[in-house]
Formats: structure tokens, sequence, C-alpha cells
């Protein structure tokens, strides 16, 4: 899903309103690749995607996931990091993935709470006022 898609807009409208003043921390590239390894494997899974540069001509795109790579700028706030694993973590090698939609949502607030620390009832409240969907069940692990 692009930003042309509505639940795309309401999601990065919560991320800026609520994920973002509550993560200011940034990631180096050379740090992110230990990230997603870490948070793969606490996630019980085996081979993680390949953190590689974000192509010079990607101007509009802040990073980008398939199921087996990542691309990134050279430092990238950690709760995107977290965004683009949850997109990882949603899509098969094939690059069917759950979009942004309910599955994906419910992927990242399970990381943003475990790794980010952010606060459940606060994520799950303020997505529920911006009419964001989750699978409430796939959301705790």
């Amino acid at each position: 899903m692009s930003r042309g898609d509505p639940q795309a807009r309401r999601l990065y409208a919560w991320e800026d309103a609520v994920v973002a003043p509550r993560d200011r921390s940034l990631v180096p590239f050379a740090r992110l690749q230990a990230l997603v390894d870490h948070v793969w494997a606490e996630e019980g899974r085996r081979w993680p995607p390949r953190v590689r540069p974000l192509p010079r001509q990607a101007r509009r795109t802040v990073a980008r996931a398939t199921r087996t790579a990542i691309e990134c700028p050279p430092e990238l706030p950690s709760w995107v990091l977290l965004h683009e694993v949850a997109h990882a973590l949603t899509a098969d090698v094939d690059g069917v993935g759950a979009g942004h939609g309910p599955d994906f949502v419910a992927a990242y607030l399970r990381l943003l709470e475990r790794h980010a620390r952010l606060d459940r009832a606060v994520l799950e409240a303020t997505l529920a006022e911006a009419g964001i969907a989750w699978s409430r069940g796939a959301a705790q692990r």
C-alpha cells in the first residue's frame, strides 16, 4: 500500500502523532542489521532480512521492506525500523505482504510494545481513535 491508500494514510498520521513523539531515538546504518537480527530472533524467526542502503533515487521513501531485505537511509528512527521489520514479518518470500492491514498493524503494535517499550494501552486506545484496525489475537505473543 502507498500513501494513497486510506488505511496507510491513517497509520502514517497515527505514527506522526503518537509514535514519533514517544520514540525519538535514531539508529545509524552501521547498527541497523544488529537490531533487525535481534528483533527477528526475539520473534522466534530465523534468517532475518538483510539491511541494505536505500537507493539514492528513492527521494520520497523513508525506508522499505520485503521479507528478504530492508532498505534504509544512513540514519533511521528506531520506530521506522520497527515498522519495516513488521512489513518483513508479514510478507512472504514472493513479496506478498499484509500491506498496512490488520495483521501488519498487530505485528507492529507488538514490536512497539516490546522493543520501543511504548505503553500498549495508549497504543491500542489511539489506534482505535484513529480508526485503524488490527488483528487482536495476532498482536499478543
